[in-house]
């Protein structure tokens, strides 16, 4: 019976494992991971976009599905106000370029749409899940680092608090 409970141990022990190994998102002041992907409508290379425009940085599970959809169209409606804060948008998820060419003219999606289908964005920003990335927002301001973080979204607020974060960013390049 010893050996039986030993093992169960151990298994469970394996199974927390990945849980323990994922990266942690990196918090305010940090240097922002830098990355190239494949995106619709083109190519993203982050490193070539720090410093032109403060950049938020969206994380969502699935193009299509009712949460993200809230949550994109949010966006959308909120882009020209984030735009005259000089900030450009990025969504991230791990479905294709292909789905996020339809999911962006479905919904006239004004922004890029990262495809992330290895994970590795994901991974960057501690927001790799096994099936679908984490619902978070990062803010990356103009020097590279990050800004602001919320790693607890609400789909409906998304344009709001990012519109807030943006304005009190603003206010403190002010100082």
């Amino acid at each position: 019976m010893m050996k039986l409970e030993l093992l169960a141990v151990n298994c469970l022990c394996l199974m927390l494992l990945p849980v323990a190994w994922a990266e942690a998102p990196p918090g305010v002041g940090d240097k922002a991971p830098l990355f190239q992907a494949a995106a619709h409508p083109q190519p993203v290379n982050l490193a070539a976009w720090v410093g032109r425009h403060n950049i938020v940085l969206y994380f969502y599970p699935k193009d299509f599905t009712p949460g993200c959809t809230i949550e994109a169209c949010d966006l959308r409606d909120g882009f020209e106000a984030l735009k005259g804060l000089d900030a450009m948008v990025l969504g991230v998820s791990y479905d294709s370029v292909e789905s996020h060419a339809k999911f962006a003219e479905h919904y006239k999606l004004p922004f890029t749409l990262v495809a992330d289908t290895d994970h590795k964005v994901s991974e960057l920003y501690g927001a790799a899940r096994e099936k679908v990335s984490a619902r978070v927002t990062f803010i990356i301001n103009k020097s590279g680092r990050i800004a602001w973080r919320n790693l607890t979204v609400n789909a409906k607020e998304a344009a709001a608090e990012i519109k807030a974060a943006l304005e009190q960013l603003k206010q403190q390049e002010k100082k």
